[in-house]
């Protein structure tokens, strides 16, 4: 058989050569024949490809599983010098970024897919995640996105799908690295990754990240933070193991509020002096000195899973986390170029407005989930089964802040001030609790009724409780909303060959009122009790195959996603409406894997279209949905060559709308979409020996301008980064 070279990775290969010789090893015991013992340097592997999910409530292979799934591995984010969760879904179409209003921008992980908001469809190894944490990727092995209506996975919401993070975890055999990384913008960022086997059974690992680095193209703006993740495992090649495991964040950063968007395409002024002005320095700090942004999140896990033989498993799964944010954020308003000190004629007198935010939220979690995976024969198929109970309660407490009394200057539009003196806002007595218990009963089976077709389908049922109380200074508002929900999935699939598979799928989830907010008697507040949970279903047809020996995964699907029920508000009739309905469909195409021995590649293409059907309203009329760009690609490929790798990427998004009211002038409308933009980024790697490696990025190659995210108004933007660049060197011990 021909010697099959693989790539050269961070990652020791001594546990893979392992495996490899264990197989033959099982063969000869069965005879009397003494072989001279055969040691295996080094095993063929695909870094960036995954065979399988490793959500246990996902049956099938990916190839065999009727919905898109991509998965993005760690041997991608460290090519890619990836230390974010935002950074890490550039590898994936169809998403895009948000910017907080009225200042709000730096609200940790803000992100939608397919026309539909992910806020609070963020999962860790299958558990719920909360809080606004910009989250990073130093405890990750590896991000799975699961794109489609996933109620039967997830419970409530998951309209368009949902992310599922998954932990590093101690195995067996010692493995250690550390790296270090300096760059652009005094970006300086050191992880640690040790792994200790403490005997036959069982091992421990430590994960570690402390970072200091500023922000490129931005004066004043910090990302400041330290990490840590601890994983203990015990019973390893036994029927019976338990994990423990934790991580801990904690960031101290200065927070970024965004420039004005005057000079830009499409900037709108009432004044036309204004209107004609020039573009703001993309350095140009319009917060203060003194804003901040602290948060910590920690995070404790036990899983205890047993085999009871025949393919059954049993595991049980016990989370606490708890997440708390305090934010102090200067927002920029409306620019006055008339009134005094400004003088209409001389733009370097011209000022702009600011606001003062204040946040202090926390949220904790508590879950246990008990589930069971077996396989079976009946009914003349062969199953394999999920099904599992999840008891799980969340709360949520904000602190309100007021202004009333502060001195907020205006600043210089064009040579602002970080250092003038602003009051922080003060606790106003007001303050929301949430809480949202549920109980939550799956199942989900993959029939194979013989070697071309198989069944898929899941089921979920939860019971929950949604309580909001307001304290305020004359009293007390309590609500409350119980509901039960049910959501499904079905799916066939056809295999015309051994490495491919032709799928159609359905599948349904629910948003109840009071997911992401407080509950509210307001008559225009989505998040009423009197409300029904908002309905989505997706349809998706699609094929997959595994090709070149199984070391590339292509896939295309169609899809259309709609979601009913959504709330319109009249404001003749003074009354809310439930009638309005949001249309998603399009292609996504993707190819991951390894087209040669030292090619590696994984790329996707996403054309979607949005629409807003059957809406009531007496005031205006919607033809799209905002931020939902019509095309989104993005491709990641390397090639090593000897010590060398060489890495090239690139992203594109096209326009994305912000105003989408029909018939509109957009010609007074300040901003009215985010231009369409092409983003390119490069690496080169060079492997001195089996034990150091350094790593050179570069992003944004050409350097090109172009616009990242814009607030609702159309008055506030941010800027993607200049071109920059880090050195990252690694080191195995």
């Amino acid at each position: 058989m021909a010697h099959i070279r693989s790539r050269k990775h961070s990652k020791p290969v001594h546990l893979l050569a392992l495996l490899a010789a264990s197989v033959p090893a099982a063969g000869m015991a069965q005879t009397t024949t003494t072989l001279p013992t055969v040691t295996v340097k080094e095993a063929a592997e695909v870094p960036y490809k995954a065979d399988k999910s490793a959500n246990d409530k996902i049956t099938a292979p990916l190839v065999d599983t009727p919905k898109t799934i991509q998965i993005i591995k760690k041997e991608v984010l460290e090519e890619q010098g990836a230390v974010t969760l935002m950074e890490a879904l550039r590898n994936t179409p169809g998403i895009t970024m948000q910017m907080g209003e009225n200042g709000n921008t730096s609200a940790g992980d803000t992100f939608q897919l397919r026309g539909f908001s992910l806020n609070q469809n963020t999962f860790v190894d299958g558990i719920r995640d909360l809080g606004s944490v910009t989250r990073d990727t130093f405890n990750l092995e590896q991000v799975e996105i699961v794109k489609g209506a996933a109620g039967a996975e997830t419970g409530r919401g998951a309209a368009s799908g949902y992310l599922n993070l998954i932990s590093k975890q101690a195995h067996l055999g010692d493995e250690s690295s550390v790296s270090g990384t300096i760059g652009t913008a005094s970006r300086k960022r050191a992880t640690i990754d040790l792994n200790k086997q403490l005997s036959e059974t069982s091992a421990f690992r430590v994960n570690g990240m402390v970072q200091d680095s500023g922000v490129d193209g931005r004066d004043y703006v910090e990302n400041t933070g330290q990490g840590l993740g601890l994983s203990y495992v015990t019973g390893l090649n036994t029927p019976t193991r338990l994990h423990l495991y934790s991580q801990h964040i904690r960031q101290k950063n200065v927070p970024d509020g965004g420039i004005p968007s005057i000079g830009f395409e499409g900037f709108y002024n009432a004044n036309a002096t204004i209107r004609a002005g020039a573009k703001v320095d993309r350095e140009n700090y319009y917060g203060s000195v003194n804003d901040r942004e602290k948060i910590s999140a920690d995070m404790f896990t036990a899983k205890i899973e047993h085999d009871l033989g025949q393919g059954t498993t049993v595991r049980n799964i016990t989370r606490f986390g708890k997440n708390h944010n305090e934010r102090v954020l200067t927002g920029i308003n409306a620019i006055n170029g008339t009134a005094a000190p400004a003088v209409i004629t001389n733009p370097a007198t011209w000022e702009i407005s600011r606001s003062r935010q204040r946040v202090d939220r926390e949220n904790t979690i508590l879950a246990n989930q008990t589930s069971m995976n077996t396989e079976f024969s009946a009914g003349g198929m062969q199953h394999s089964l999920a099904t599992g109970v999840e008891i799980m309660r969340e709360t949520y407490k904000d602190r309100s802040f007021a202004t009333t009394g502060l001195t907020i200057p205006a600043a210089n539009l064009y040579n602002p001030n970080p250092y003038q003196a602003m009051g922080v806002p003060f606790a106003s007595g007001v303050e929301d609790h949430r809480s949202v218990s549920t109980l939550g009963l799956y199942v989900f089976d993959t029939a194979k009724l013989n070697e071309q077709w198989s069944l898929n389908g899941g089921l979920r049922l939860d019971r929950y409780k949604l309580r909001t109380r307001a304290f305020t200074a004359t009293g007390l508002s309590d609500l409350d909303d119980s509901r039960s929900l049910v959501s499904w999935s079905i799916g066939s699939v056809y295999k015309p060959a051994e490495n491919g598979s032709i799928y159609a799928s359905y599948a349904t989830s629910s948003t109840p009122p009071g997911t992401d907010a407080p509950l509210s008697t307001a008559v225009a507040n989505i998040n009423n009790p009197a409300l029904d949970p908002q309905k989505t279903n997706t349809v998706e047809l699609g094929t997959k195959w595994e090709l070149l020996n199984k070391r590339l995964n292509v896939a295309a699907a169609v899809f259309r996603t709609v979601n009913d029920n959504q709330t319109s508000y009249d404001a003749i009739s003074n009354t809310t409406q439930q009638f309005g309905k949001t249309q998603v469909q399009g292609i996504e195409l993707s190819a991951v894997g390894q087209i040669t021995n030292f090619w590696q590649l994984t790329a996707g293409l996403a054309k979607t279209s949005t629409k807003q059907i059957d809406q009531f309203s007496s005031t205006a009329t919607t033809d799209s949905v905002r931020w939902s760009p019509d095309l989104t690609f993005t491709l990641w490929n390397s090639y090593q060559l000897d010590k060398w790798t060489f890495g090239l990427g690139a992203r594109y998004t096209s326009e994305q709308k912000r105003v989408i009211t029909a018939a509109t002038n957009l010609a007074t409308q300040n901003v009215p979409n985010i231009p369409s933009s092409w983003v390119a980024d490069a690496m080169v790697g060079y492997q001195f020996n089996d034990k150091v490696s350094v790593r050179l990025n570069i992003y944004n190659l050409f350097d090109k301008e172009y616009l990242s995210v814009l607030n609702n108004g159309g008055s506030r933007l941010a800027l993607g980064a200049p071109r920059s660049a880090a050195v990252t060197a690694n080191i195995k011990f």
